[in-house]
């Protein structure tokens, strides 16, 4: 995370650190946050939508729509612009970063590095942005009580799942404020962390890490190579 308004000098200490931001909550209080009305010149969200089809695949994007018919957590998943427009009138504390600009649950998971690593955390950027850093963190948290409704979960459920997952941010944020630049740099949630995190049964939890090892050497398979007389030939692009 970067804040632009910290000067010249963005490498403050702990301390600065925090209180600066209490000063920008000061300024922006939380309470600010909580409503949002749609305002009189809001652009219709079907309308967005049809101008993001235009730079799309022509024959996927029936396809796309099908798919966001299927639940509202579905239609949250692909309308990120629609999103974004709504975001962008809601109070924002002025500490902008190089966000995600998708973040909802459903894009974070398992997924293998080069080092052969298996690794928990958001894997799709393709709506990265500068933005206000609270826009990936309310995307995130509406997220949790859309998939609870979409799941015929009550709200109270998927509201405390949302309470979870700011906590959850809060706490780690504050952790990670007394790290060095590299160690940040260097921080990473493991499957082995998340195994233990996991309220499943232990096989369970076994069994969808040994899936997602077994998926990441398939998929770039898949994305690199063509065959070619029965063995794999690295695509020629």
């Amino acid at each position: 995370m970067s804040d632009s308004s910290l000067g010249p000098d963005p490498h403050r200490s702990y301390d600065e650190r925090v209180a600066r931001g209490r000063a920008l909550r000061d300024a922006v209080p939380r309470a600010h946050q909580a409503n949002w009305s749609p305002p009189k010149d809001r652009a219709d969200p079907l309308n967005l939508l049809r101008s993001q089809d235009r730079e799309r695949l022509p024959d996927l994007i029936p396809l796309r729509h099908e798919r966001m018919r299927a639940s509202p957590f579905a239609f949250l998943r692909g309308s990120a612009a629609v999103m974004a427009q709504d975001l962008g009138a809601t109070p924002a504390t002025g500490i902008r970063v190089e966000a995600c600009g998708d973040c909802h649950l459903a894009n974070f998971g398992l997924y293998g590095t080069p080092e052969r690593n298996l690794l928990f955390d958001i894997n799709d950027f393709d709506e990265t942005l500068p933005a206000p850093w609270e826009w990936d963190l309310k995307r995130l948290a509406t997220s949790f009580l859309v998939a609870a409704r979409s799941s015929h979960r009550t709200d109270a459920a998927g509201k405390d799942a949302a309470r979870a997952a700011v906590e959850a941010y809060r706490t780690h944020l504050r952790e990670m404020g007394t790290w060095s630049n590299l160690d940040v740099w260097y921080g990473q949630v493991t499957a082995v962390d998340v195994e233990r995190l996991l309220n499943v049964p232990r096989a369970d939890a076994e069994a969808a890490i040994a899936k997602a090892r077994a998926q990441v050497p398939a998929l770039e398979l898949t994305k690199l190579t063509v065959e070619v007389g029965g063995q794999p030939r690295f695509k020629d692009d």
